[in-house]
C-alpha cells in the first residue's frame, strides 16, 4: 500500500478528479467557459498528482484506488450537492467499492 506522501497524491488525485466531475457537471456540456476550463485544470492535477504516486507504486492498486475514492466521493457530492437519490441498491454499490479498495491493501 502507499506510503505517506504517494497516500496524500492519491487522495488530492481524487479530490480534483471528484472536482473536475462537478464542475463538468456545472459547464453544461462544456458550453460554459469557466467550469470548463475548471475542468481541464483539475483534471490535469489529478493526473499530475497520480500519475506522481504511481511512481513508487504498484499501478494495479493506484489506478484502481483512485477510481474507487473518486466514485465514492462523487457520490457523497452527488447526494449532498445536487440532491441525486439515496437508494439501498447505491449505498450497496458504494460499499462494494469501498470494500473492494480495503482489499487492495492485502
Amino acid at each position: 500500500m502507499p506510503g505517506a506522501l504517494n497516500l496524500l497524491l492519491l487522495l488530492l488525485a481524487a479530490v480534483c478528479f471528484t472536482a473536475g466531475g462537478v464542475y463538468m457537471k456545472y459547464s453544461q456540456g462544456l458550453t460554459q467557459i469557466g467550469p470548463s476550463l475548471l475542468v481541464g485544470v483539475l483534471f490535469l492535477m489529478g493526473a499530475a498528482c497520480q500519475a506522481l504516486a504511481m511512481r513508487g507504486e504498484d499501478m494495479s492498486v493506484v489506478y484502481v484506488f483512485v477510481l474507487g475514492l473518486e466514485c465514492v466521493l462523487a457520490f457523497a457530492v452527488g447526494v449532498m450537492v445536487f440532491g441525486e437519490a439515496v437508494t439501498t441498491m447505491r449505498v450497496a454499490a458504494v460499499a462494494l467499492i469501498t470494500i473492494g479498495m480495503a482489499m487492495l491493501r492485502w
